[in-house]
Formats: C-alpha cells, sequence, structure tokens
C-alpha cells in the first residue's frame, strides 16, 4: 500500500511541522489553551521554541517531557517501569494495554521509553477526543495517529483495514513502537479484558495466516497500575446516571472533565510493567480452530499477561475485604493504610453531586474498581 494512503490518520511527517506550528500559533483557542497550561510564560516565547523543534521527538522533548514529569511531581507519588523483559531497545513493538487514563497511559509510557534511550510510541487515539481542531494538530506533532469512530458499518470496515495497514507499515518498515489500548474506552470497573475487536483489526493488515500477521506486530502486553484513580468517582457516577437516565450518553463537556481530572487529579505511585512479546505463545496455538475462537485465545493470553503483572497497592486489597466483608487480605496492608483507603473513598464519594444519588451503590462501583485487579491478579496467578 502506497504510504500517501494514511495521510489522513498518521502523525505529522517532521517537514510539515513548520506550516502546522503557524497554524497553531495564529489559533485564538490553542493560545488560550497554552496560556492556561503554562501561566506566566509569554505565548511569544512559547512560539520562538516550538519554531525551534524540527522534528516531533525534538518537539515532544522540548514540551511534553518536561509538562509530563511536572504532572508526576504534583500529582503523583512516583512513575516507574520494568522493561526488563524486553532486553532489545531498537525492535520496535506493540504495546498492548488495559487503560486508565485518556491521556496519560501513553504520555507516562513515552517518557519513561526516553529516560531508557528508547524512542517514543506511535499512539492510537480516538477522533471522538479530539474535540477541537488544535487537539487533532497537537496530538498529531505528539505521534499520534488517528482511530475514527462513529462510522457505518462499512466505513468502519475500510477506516479498520486502512489502520491496520498502517500500524504493519509502522512496526515493520518504520521500526518505529506502537501504544495501542486493549479495548475502545477505558474500562469503567477496572475489568481489564482484551477485544477482540482489537486483533481482528490488527490482523487485517500484513501477511500469512492470521497468527503470522499477529506475530509480525510484535505484541508486548503492558500493565499499567495507578494507586489511585482521579476519575473513578467520575466513571461511580457514570454507573448510576445510566441506570436511572434512560438512553444517557456523555457529552463532549464529561470528556473534557474526564481529561483533566485524570491529568491532574492525585493518582499515587504508577507503574508500568512489560511483558515478554506473545510471539512464541502465539506459534503455539491452534492455527486451525475458527477465527473467532482463535482471537479469543489471543484475547485470553494477552490478558493474562496483563493480570499477572499488575502491582497491586494496600488500597485494592482493603477494597477486597470490604467488599466482602472479610478480612481474608488483611497480611496486605496495615489498620493505618485501610484508614486513609476509606478515607479517601469517601472523598471521593462526596464529589459526586447528582440527582437520587445513591451512595450504597457508588461506593460498591468504587471498591469493585479497586478489588478487580487484585480478583484478575489472583485468577492468573494460578
Amino acid at each position: 500500500m502506497n504510504p500517501t494512503a494514511f495521510d489522513d490518520i498518521r502523525p505529522y511527517h517532521d517537514e510539515e511541522l513548520p506550516a502546522v506550528y503557524e497554524e497553531l500559533i495564529a489559533d485564538p483557542a490553542f493560545q488560550k489553551a497554552v496560556s492556561s497550561i503554562m501561566p506566566g510564560v509569554p505565548f511569544e516565547a512559547i512560539a520562538q521554541k516550538m519554531r525551534s523543534c524540527r522534528t516531533k521527538l525534538e518537539f515532544q522533548k522540548a514540551f511534553c517531557y518536561g509538562l509530563l514529569w511536572n504532572i508526576v511531581k504534583e500529582c503523583a507519588s512516583g512513575l516507574t517501569i520494568d522493561h526488563s523483559a524486553l532486553p532489545d531497545k531498537e525492535k520496535p513493538y506493540t504495546y498492548i494495554s488495559n487503560h486508565r487514563d485518556i491521556i496519560l497511559d501513553s504520555g507516562f509510557l513515552s517518557i519513561l521509553l526516553l529516560d531508557l534511550d528508547m524512542s517514543t510510541v506511535e499512539i492510537a487515539i480516538g477522533d471522538n477526543l479530539l474535540i477541537y481542531p488544535w487537539i487533532k494538530k497537537v496530538v498529531r506533532i505528539n505521534k499520534s495517529f488517528i482511530v475514527q469512530r462513529a462510522l457505518t458499518m462499512r466505513q468502519m470496515l475500510e477506516a479498520s483495514a486502512l489502520m491496520s495497514n498502517y500500524m504493519h507499515y509502522t512496526i515493520r518498515d518504520k521500526k518505529q513502537s506502537i501504544w495501542i489500548a486493549q479495548r475502545e474506552g477505558r474500562a469503567k470497573d477496572s475489568n481489564d479484558r482484551t477485544q477482540d475487536s482489537v486483533l481482528k483489526m490488527l490482523a487485517m493488515g500484513g501477511e500469512g495466516s492470521v497468527l503470522e500477521r499477529l506475530a509480525e506486530m510484535n505484541i508486548a502486553p503492558l500493565s499499567l497500575s495507578y494507586e489511585y484513580d482521579p476519575c473513578d468517582y467520575l466513571k461511580a457516577q457514570e454507573f448510576q446516571l445510566k441506570r436511572d437516565v434512560e438512553g444517557y450518553k456523555k457529552s463532549t463537556q464529561d470528556d473534557l472533565l474526564n481529561m483533566k481530572t485524570g491529568l491532574f487529579g492525585f493518582k499515587g505511585r504508577v507503574h508500568f510493567q512489560v511483558a515478554e512479546l506473545i510471539n512464541d505463545d502465539l506459534l503455539k496455538l491452534d492455527a486451525s480452530l475458527p477465527k473467532t475462537e482463535l482471537f479469543a485465545c489471543v484475547s485470553a493470553l494477552i490478558d493474562r499477561k496483563i493480570h499477572a503483572n499488575y502491582r497491586l497497592y494496600p488500597g485494592n486489597y482493603v477494597a477486597c475485604d470490604l467488599l466482602d466483608g472479610t478480612t481474608t487480605f488483611a497480611g496486605n496492608y496495615s489498620a493505618e493504610e485501610k484508614q486513609t483507603f476509606e478515607d479517601y473513598i469517601a472523598g471521593q464519594l462526596d464529589k459526586i453531586s447528582i440527582p437520587n444519588k445513591d451512595v450504597e451503590f457508588l461506593r460498591e462501583k468504587l471498591l469493585v474498581m479497586y478489588a478487580n485487579p487484585v480478583i484478575n491478579y489472583l485468577a492468573a496467578s494460578r
């Protein structure tokens, strides 16, 4: 496939950046957004710094790297990665991970990779999040490619095939790593499961059998473990609204609030654990299985790797015991840690302001979010 076929979805080429910078610099909405993110910094100084970035990587190092580590400093208790399962720093990988934060999952991965002297990832991002024209431009400067949503069935098939071919081209020809979530949207209850549709999309491109096409992508399951999810109360609130309001759907303003809360809310400790490639496991599967069964087997394989590599925190164990009314996991937390977590949950509940607020229901939803990683970890470790 001719690489120009990807022009509408790919990140910008480095030679396109100067023109895009000028469009952004002239955009009042972009100026306003930058002023809120970097208050006190003259916009002209930011514009000059942008113009000096000749490549996407230079832009990321000049702007994103410092901003993201600053978020860690202000809004987390640390950010770590263990990449030792994949020692080859030159090889391109497709990191498939559970999805916790709209922006930070891929952003944190990129700055962690930079600190390992590795290249940043290209990022799959849904066009539903590209609310303003300037956001679409910024994400494409930031090495994102666009996942098209809200299409007819026929358009969806065409868009999926195009994206799959682009991802294979990126791994095979550009030798560039990719990050993609294991499912569309975040798992609201933290019960992380790979959607077969993501794997079906990946297997549309490339050559050979389904398993050979997947192996070509060098899939590395990645486990993201946030001690606290700043958006947990918004997710719980959404559960009640979906229960109580027929046809409830989040608005654009809701998406913006989720992005802002995820960015600037407190996250506690954050750890990224990379698993070995699944290539050898793929070759052990029965290639003669019906495709539906084959994709289900690969999804289950990725899930096991993600679940087995969670880093669990005291709050996860406390949530399990509070849900069941037991002390099964009491050896994994102190009385003080239990109190801290209970106080945290009470504080998050207080943030919810909706009609007919069902505190018991909301509390249970919050506890389930923190308990599910333990449940899945134990099942994967058997």
